[in-house]
């Protein structure tokens, strides 16, 4: 029993720090890599790609893969919306004065990695995946932050949380404009009326509860249909969650989204076999738009949309943070992984060009986290106390 209980409470430690997201991801994605590479090869990629004949019948996703990606990634989707809508209503977003710096220096990182991607593959094939580079991945990014302790004043930690929740708002646009299907239009009018259903709902009953999932469920399903790409319905449903109910549901989603979802999203997405010309294949301008795109737009653009904001007095630096230190958090930024792995399996059909974008996020995060890390390190010195003495519940959100 005590051994049981000593194991319990180091997985709730675990659980409860702020690294351990970013670890899991890193361990997933490291095995589904050596797993295809140097185990089980074509029998790993075949598994994800199983057909279920039943949920063909259903007419929803079928196998392993379009499950996650269509599926639970959608409930990914829900918790970065709801996440979104809290720093809309009462966080770092909560007014123009307080979004302005990240708002503008997500927007800049954003559009300097698509013109990098755009300059490397004008007039090819290959222009489809312009969106790839510009996304940053939340949990890697802090996690990547976290290694560093107080070092790193809170204030820059939660300029990085509202500059990558903006940017998740930027790459669920691109998701809903770029990468759907013909859109049909009964389907939405028919989730218009549904989305209606759930306000009527959230007025009448005291609870927000079975009835509005079962109706966000049907949400998905027309919204799956209707050429919009499935998981944008999960961002629809969290900004339909009442206000009193948005902690206690990110609260119970986080964990499964997280320690179970994101996991078995690296599994099956890394989840490539690398070409016998690996050098060849990230020589190619696809690979070079998306890693220069990630490792050096990503802080360009979001240095240099910052430094002009603070320059015209439009903004401030956040408290104790240094010039250097944000181009350190720009670099982290270049952590694109989730999102850019998903645009990537959005924006191209043949699976060589898949893994070739997907091998190139992989090398542009990498260097991005191995470059921020180091950067902070560098030019933070000392440790830091005081934000995290004057607010300890926001040092706690945070970590």
């Amino acid at each position: 029993m005590k051994a049981k209980r000593r194991i319990g409470h180091h997985v709730k430690l675990f659980i409860n720090d702020s690294r351990s997201v970013g670890i899991v991801l890193l361990v997933s994605t490291t095995a589904s890599l050596v797993i295809s590479n140097f185990w089980l090869g074509n029998k790993w990629l075949n598994f994800w790609e199983t057909e279920m004949p039943f949920f063909h019948r259903l007419q929803i996703p079928h196998s392993y893969l379009h499950i996650i990606n269509d599926g639970l990634m959608a409930v990914f989707f829900m918790l970065a919306g709801m996440e979104i809508k809290r720093e809309l209503l009462d966080g770092e977003l909560s007014s123009a004065q307080k979004a302005a710096l990240p708002a503008t220096a997500a927007l800049g990182g954003m559009l300097i990695p698509a013109l990098i991607f755009s300059f490397f593959n004008k007039g090819s094939d290959a222009m489809s995946g312009w969106a790839i580079p510009a996304s940053t991945d939340i949990a890697f990014s802090l996690g990547v932050a976290s290694l560093l302790g107080n070092r790193v004043p809170v204030s820059l930690k939660i300029f990085l949380t509202a500059l990558a929740i903006i940017d998740d708002l930027g790459a669920i646009v691109i998701i809903a404009c770029f990468y759907g299907d013909p859109v049909k239009l009964w389907f939405l009018l028919a989730a218009l009326i549904v989305i209606g259903g759930i306000l009527f709902f959230n007025r009448r009953l005291k609870k927000f509860g079975l009835i509005q999932f079962i109706l966000g469920i049907l949400l998905w399903w027309l919204v799956y249909h209707s050429g919009i790409h499935a998981t944008v319905a999960g961002v629809i449903f969290a900004f339909l969650v009442p206000r009193s109910m948005l902690s206690k549901l990110e609260h119970w989603l986080h964990r499964p989204v997280y320690f179970i979802i994101m996991p078995l999203f690296a599994l099956a997405n890394t989840a490539i076999l690398f070409p016998d010309d690996l050098d060849g294949s990230l020589m190619t301008n696809l690979s070079w738009g998306i890693i220069l795109g990630l490792f050096i737009g990503k802080p360009l653009g979001i240095y240099l949309s910052a430094y002009f904001l603070v320059k015209q007095k439009k903004a401030v630096l956040p408290n104790g943070v240094n010039w250097p230190q944000l181009l350190g958090a720009g670099i982290l930024a270049g952590i694109g992984f989730t999102m850019s792995i998903f645009i990537s399996s959005l924006a191209f059909k043949e699976k060589g060009s898949i893994d070739t974008a997907k091998i190139a996020v992989l090398a542009g995060s990498f260097l991005s986290m191995i470059g921020g890390y180091f950067c902070l390190k560098y030019f933070s010195g000392k440790p830091v106390t005081t934000m995290d003495e004057e607010d300890p519940e926001r040092m706690r959100d945070i970590e």
